[in-house]
Order: structure tokens, then sequence, then C-alpha cells
């Protein structure tokens, strides 16, 4: 069994910073692409940064300048570093990862999520 696990969320001000974190346990082989996405009330659940296993990211429009998505292969652990945060990143963020079990097989697994506000 395999689990992602989620840290870091809370209540901060505008302006103000967060840093998420998710770490994988369980039966790892490896993992290839992790992620954190984010739903907002009444919204679609949408991509937010992700990072392969080698180190290349990709970020949504909303989170360059702002957020970093970094990882830490041996740890199997994902984090995401929010500046200058805004209230519309007011969300549940969700961790995810392509989390492999053996050579052969690899599956998507998602975190319960973290809510983070962001309120004066």
């Amino acid at each position: 069994q395999v689990q992602l696990v989620e840290s870091g969320g809370g209540l901060v001000q505008p302006g103000g910073s967060l840093r998420l974190s998710c770490a994988a346990s369980g039966n790892i082989f490896k993992i290839n692409d992790m992620g954190w996405y984010r739903q907002a009330p009444g919204k679609e659940r949408e991509l937010v940064a992700v990072i392969i296993r080698g180190g290349s990211t990709n970020y949504a429009e909303s989170a360059k300048g702002r957020f970093t998505i970094s990882r830490d292969n041996v740890k199997n652990t994902v984090y995401l570093q929010m500046n200058s945060l805004k209230p519309e990143d007011t969300a549940v963020y969700y961790c995810n990862g392509n989390i492999c079990t053996n050579y052969w097989t690899c599956n998507d697994v998602w975190g319960h999520g973290t809510q983070v506000t962001v309120s004066s």
C-alpha cells in the first residue's frame, strides 16, 4: 500500500508565504512525476506545478514567479514553496505522484489534501 500525506497548509495573510510538503510511504520502487493540484470551492481541480524525477518543472500561469516546486528523491517527498500569496490561492491543495511498486507497475496516487486559506 502506497500513500501520500500532505502537510503545511493553514491560514496566511495576503502577501505571506507557506511551504507545503508531501511525503510518500509504503512499498515504493520508484516515483516518476510528482505534482501539486488545487481545488477551490465550486471549481474544478487544477494543476499548480509538476516536477519530473530528473528535476524539470512546469507551472500553471497563476503560479509562475510566486511558487516553487522541488523534490527530495531520497526522502520521497515533494515540496511547494508559495510566496506572495493572494486570496485567489485559497483552495485545498492535493499532492499527486506516479508511483511504481515494482519495475512493471506504476499508478497515480493522490493525497487527501491540505487546506490553504489566504485572508486578512
